[in-house]
Parts: C-alpha cells; sequence; structure tokens
C-alpha cells in the first residue's frame, strides 16, 4: 500500500491504521502527485489511497498515470462530495472512492476490495 496525501496527519494516521491490519503492508508514503506517481513506479505496491486535492500535480492527474504506467490499483479519497471528482476518478481506470468520511473501520475492506480489482464505492 502507498498512501499519497499532502496532510502529513492524514498521511500518518492512514498508515497507522492500515498498518496495523495483519494483511496490508504500508510500503511507502507521498505529499504530492508527482511523488506520488514516482514512488508507484518504484514500488510497485497493490494499492495506492490516494487523496484528491494535492499541491502540484493533484490526485486525479496521478491517478491518470499511475494507471497508464502499471497495473497499480487506486483508491480515491477525499473530503469532497463532488460529482466532478468521482467521474474523473472513475475515468481514470482501476479505481475506487471513498469519502474520509467513511468509518474508519472500512478503510481496510475498501483497501482489499480495491487490490482484487472490485470496485470501491463510498459516499457520505
Amino acid at each position: 500500500m502507498l498512501i499519497a496525501d499532502d496532510q502529513d496527519l492524514f498521511r500518518g494516521g492512514f498508515a497507522m491504521i492500515l498498518d496495523a491490519q495483519s494483511d496490508i503492508t504500508v510500503v511507502g508514503e507521498a505529499a504530492d502527485g508527482d511523488e506520488a506517481v514516482c514512488a508507484a513506479s518504484a514500488l510497485r505496491p497493490d494499492v495506492v489511497l490516494m487523496d484528491v486535492r494535492m499541491p502540484g500535480m493533484d490526485g486525479i492527474e496521478a491517478t491518470r498515470r499511475i494507471c497508464a504506467i502499471s497495473s497499480v490499483k487506486v483508491l480515491v479519497l477525499t473530503m469532497f462530495d463532488l460529482d466532478e471528482y468521482v467521474y474523473d476518478a472513475l475515468r481514470a481506470r482501476r479505481v475506487g472512492f471513498s469519502s474520509r468520511t467513511s468509518a474508519v473501520t472500512n478503510w481496510p475492506m475498501q483497501c482489499e476490495w480495491s487490490r482484487q480489482g472490485s470496485l470501491c464505492w463510498h459516499r457520505r
């Protein structure tokens, strides 16, 4: 699992929660879209947990680039409940979508569904 989020607190929290799962290993973190693309290419995680809004290259563009160069699955995570983000994320292929307001206990399950290639879809 690679976690891409520009907010240190969220990134660290996601890593702590997900790494505590017996079947999930966090292999890296990225603070923006450029870092996410480079890390996904270098680390080859099964799943990238991707924030939508980040400085520089946003999560949607990073998702497009990652999916274009690898078979990595991406679970797009956002606080914003805007259809535009959902449609853009799904157009990038091999992508699930979840709201940050989703219960913390759902994140490991959503990551596993994404890893298996199932469409993960959770909105508020």
